[in-house]
């Protein structure tokens, strides 16, 4: 069941460093690709960092729309996310070529990506010098959810859902999914 997030804990939907899909949508188009380069930057209220190259489609309709998402895709969704990742929304629609749909969630302003395990819906905060030096993009999380089998009371439980693992790219299709948890303070 997706349940709502508190904003001040929605860093925790990527702290471990997931693999993500960013979303946009503008004037009747959109778009999804593969980003294994986004990160939390903070708490209250949250904000979050991802690099969004200069030749992507989905950064064009960031720029245009102010607004995008990160959806946390999982273990079952492997061969999904590899392929967004490696084909350009301008060639073909994704959500058609890989049977995306978007989640019905009225309080989003772009596609909530339907079978992952987490979302973000983030507003640009727009930073011109560094999205065309660094490809940076900034945004702050408006909107945040996640599967109540693996995120509740603030925390990942994978245990018991290994094909709800997040992704972790490393190179060339490549990933590695979440591990065993470790409890630093005993």
């Amino acid at each position: 069941m997706r349940l709502p997030v508190e904003l001040p804990k929605a860093y925790r939907l990527l702290n471990h460093g997931p693999t993500v899909l960013v979303s946009a949508q503008h004037d009747g188009r959109r778009n999804v690709m593969a980003a294994a380069w986004a990160m939390p930057l903070d708490y209250d209220p949250p904000k979050v960092a991802v690099v969004l190259d200069k030749s992507t489609y989905t950064r064009e309709l960031v720029e245009q729309s102010n607004h995008f998402a990160l959806s946390v895709p999982c273990q079952a969704q492997a061969r999904m996310v590899h392929g967004v990742g490696s084909h350009s929304g301008r060639e073909q629609d994704k959500f058609v070529g890989y049977g995306l749909n978007a989640l019905e969630e009225p309080a989003a302003h772009s596609p909530l990506i339907n079978g992952c395990v987490a979302w973000l819906d983030c507003e640009r905060l727009p930073q011109p010098e560094q999205e065309a030096r660094f490809d940076l993009f900034l945004g702050q999380v408006t909107g945040a959810w996640a599967l109540s089998q693996v995120f509740n009371a603030g925390r990942w439980h994978f245990e018991g859902h290994d094909e709800m693992r997040t992704l972790h790219h490393i190179a060339g299709g490549q990933f590695f999914t979440i591990g065993k948890p470790i409890d630093g303070s005993k």
